[in-house]
């Protein structure tokens, strides 16, 4: 039996919504060990002076619990 965890994550990048997916999921990695998948949940773009200068993301990442005895 596997059981999961569902937490929610904030990430942002100066380059675009893929690269604050991919940055927060390789932070998140050296944390929490089984990561399976992620769901985007919110978009935002950050706007200074009518120009985009960032691109946040809140994503819902799941990983697999480990037993006690796991390595």
């Amino acid at each position: 039996m596997s059981v999961a965890k569902i937490i929610e994550l904030s990430s942002r990048s100066a380059q675009s919504f893929e690269d604050a997916i991919r940055q927060g999921i390789a932070r998140a990695s050296r944390t929490l060990h089984g990561i399976t998948g992620a769901w985007v949940k919110e978009q935002h773009v950050e706007v200074q002076d009518g120009r985009v200068t960032g691109f946040r993301v809140n994503m819902m990442v799941t990983f697999v619990l480990r037993d006690g005895d796991d390595d």
